[in-house]
């Protein structure tokens, strides 16, 4: 790889000393913390349930759908390029604009604040599918109803565990750098604003309460349900069914039919492989918005140094 135009800017994966003070309180989750947990898993999951019986009633209109299709993929990619790829496993360099807009994006996203979604994700691939992973659908065993319970692990339960990963272990670079400690440390502000962005646009659209309600509830609601639930099938589904094409040293497979969904993060077999490869899906006909994504950013200068397949790397992890 060549250098970029801002040789000044670092890996957000470097390692630096000295650190600030915790940005996110202590290393257990409190009572009340579980409880917000709780609410902000529930309520949308209700809304995403209510949504097919309320849209063959009611109607949903294309300003709602438009809403909910653009601010599901604002913050999927806020997640996948920023929050997975960038912050989580440096898989290519970012200008200082950049680095601020995924922060925020992911954070758009309602799925934690970037440091702890940080820490916990580069544990989990310390540890992936073994003891120390903080949601591996195998932690109870490989029987039936040991699994059926480690899925249910893996998708939800593990976030309602009082210990959680230490920040200044795993995400000391995050918390060195003040803009991304100050927008890890906003999360309630970014949450706020991701849910009421779609009813005010749609009640400023339709000039009345009932758009921005049906905004909310499609824009707000749904949406955040719907990637939530994307998002969290990674760590449980991608970890128990799916094609592994390469080695990996876990259970990582690849699953097809959430490429769309989840901006290509589903190929996740070749993510375990090769974690800071920008591309996931390097297969004939897999689809990856992320890379994309990336792909753009790089060629109008805000990316660089970016991590992009290679062949003899791709043929030397590939089973044959």
């Amino acid at each position: 790889m060549t250098a970029g135009p801002d040789t000044a800017e670092e890996s957000p994966i470097s390692t630096v000393s000295p650190l600030p003070s915790a940005t996110l309180g202590s290393d257990k989750k409190r009572s009340l913390e579980q409880i917000t947990l709780l609410l902000f898993i529930t309520v949308p999951f209700l809304a995403l349930v209510a949504a097919v019986p309320l849209a063959w009633g009611w109607g949903v209109s294309w300003l709602d759908l438009g809403l909910m299709v653009t601010m599901y993929f604002i913050g999927c990619h806020g997640i996948t390029v920023g929050f997975h790829r960038y912050f989580t496993h440096g898989a290519f360099k970012a200008k200082r604009p950049l680095r601020i807009a995924l922060a925020i994006m992911g954070s758009l996203a309602v799925e934690g604040p970037l440091v702890r979604w940080v820490a916990d994700h580069r544990r989990h691939h310390k540890f992936s599918d073994a003891e120390g992973d903080p949601h591996s659908p195998w932690r109870y065993g490989e029987s039936v109803p040991a699994l059926l319970k480690g899925l249910w692990w893996a998708h939800v339960g593990w976030m309602f565990d009082q210990e959680q990963t230490p920040q200044h272990k795993y995400a000391p670079d995050l918390i060195k750098d003040p803009a991304l400690r100050a927008v890890s440390r906003q999360f309630v502000l970014w949450t706020t604003v991701s849910l009421v962005i779609p009813p005010l646009v749609g009640g400023l659209a339709t000039w009345s309460w009932q758009g921005a309600l049906t905004a909310f509830f499609w824009g707000s609601l749904v949406r955040v349900a719907l990637l939530h639930h994307v998002t969290w099938s990674i760590n449980s589904i991608c970890h128990a069914v799916g094609k592994r094409p390469f080695k990996s040293r876990d259970r990582s497979g690849n699953v097809w039919w959430l490429a769309v969904l989840s901006c290509g993060e589903s190929w996740h077999n070749l993510h375990h492989a090769d974690p800071t490869c920008a591309r996931h899906g390097v297969l004939r006909g897999q689809l990856d918005s992320s890379a994309r994504l990336i792909r753009w950013c790089e060629r109008a200068g805000w990316a660089y140094d970016v991590r992009w397949p290679n062949a003899s790397r791709l043929d030397a992890r590939l089973l044959k």
